[in-house]
């Protein structure tokens, strides 16, 4: 039996867009179901599309080792979800760590909030209600679930250097593009924040953009007169007439006056690293770059994690690499300050 995603927008808000069905049309239940759970909460439509997915590699995983697609009491054990570890790492190419970690904690958690008793506990590697703090020992509590995870590598953040930042922003000819790019490296936004932004979002006179982030979370961002001038000769010249609140939009083709796709953009930005030949110019590189440079330039944490719209600070801190050139110069800064107040040799 096969199984896949289908998108039905025409459903009611208490129901998720996107449904798990099997070849004859008929719904998983005990997916929907938590699907329309994460619906209620006002989750957001991109992270319903990712708890589907994730959800169906599970199932179709389940189906072909068990040749079931119940979920009955105690048949989910600590060896279960380590087959279906090992299963992701025997694929070619072998899934990110933090992919396979997403999917078991999304199955495990999926599979208690259906049935508690489906989990059947196996040993002190299954946690059911012990509770934990995160781990910088702040925000809200977290339920240990199962300690069956991937070693995941520390993340590091590699920003572009000064030269590759400006052969790949001249690559681009037109002034939307060019406000795109702008608006990610000078200003730290997202591709989806970007592509989410209408016209009212754009308050030139006061020279501020209002952001809609995670969360539907809005912030305000100072708009330096660079960013603000491409997007000014971009709503006079290049947008459309009659496209409506939406800012960034197709400019050529059967989508001329619609709203830029994320498809679209990445199709826009591969090119650009293929003519330039750029090939770490992904639009979230550019975001990398714009916290580097913040840092650099003396931004405390804090104010880097309004601008970044980050709700917790341990968010921010990822980006926060400096190089051995950048400990140097703060430390000789520090050091002149510090001998600037102590008192002068006797002679």
């Amino acid at each position: 039996m096969t199984f896949h995603v289908i998108q039905s927008p025409n459903l009611n808000n208490a129901k998720s867009p996107f449904r798990v069905v099997d070849e004859a049309g008929s719904e998983v239940a005990w997916v929907n179901r938590f699907l329309d759970q994460q619906r209620v909460r006002c989750v957001a439509d991109a992270t319903l599309r990712s708890y589907a997915h994730d959800l169906l590699h599970f199932l179709r995983w389940w189906v072909c080792a068990q040749h079931t697609d119940t979920i009955s009491e105690g048949t989910i054990t600590e060896s279960t979800l380590l087959d279906y570890i090992q299963f992701q790492a025997q694929q070619q190419p072998r899934p990110a760590p933090a992919s396979i970690n997403r999917r078991v904690s999304l199955a495990e958690r999926v599979l208690r909030l259906e049935a508690p008793g489906a989990v059947a506990q196996s040993g002190p590697a299954f946690q059911h209600r012990y509770w934990r703090r995160s781990p910088l020992g702040f925000g809200r509590w977290r339920p240990a679930l199962s300690q069956l995870r991937v070693r995941t590598p520390k993340r590091v953040a590699s920003p572009l250097s000064v030269d590759q930042v400006a052969r790949f922003w001249s690559s681009f000819r037109t002034s939307r593009d060019l406000a795109i790019v702008g608006l990610m490296v000078l200003h730290g936004l997202r591709s989806c924040e970007v592509l989410a932004l209408n016209t009212d979002d754009l308050l030139l006179a006061d020279s501020q953009i209002r952001v809609s982030g995670k969360g539907n979370k809005q912030r305000l961002l100072p708009l330096v007169p660079e960013t603000a001038q491409l997007l000014q000769h971009y709503l006079h010249l290049e947008r459309p007439a009659n496209c409506g609140p939406v800012l960034f939009v197709s400019l050529k083709g059967r989508a001329r006056g619609c709203r830029m796709t994320p498809a679209g953009l990445r199709s826009l930005f591969r090119h650009h690293r293929h003519t330039t030949g750029i090939s770490q110019a992904h639009p979230h590189r550019f975001r990398h770059t714009f916290a580097t440079d913040m840092i650099r330039a003396g931004v405390s944490l804090p104010a880097l994690m309004q601008l970044m719209g980050h709700a917790q600070i341990h968010t921010t801190l990822v980006y926060v690499r400096l190089t051995a050139q950048d400990v140097y110069q703060q430390y000789a800064r520090a050091v002149a300050l510090q001998l600037r107040h102590s008192p002068p040799q006797q002679s």
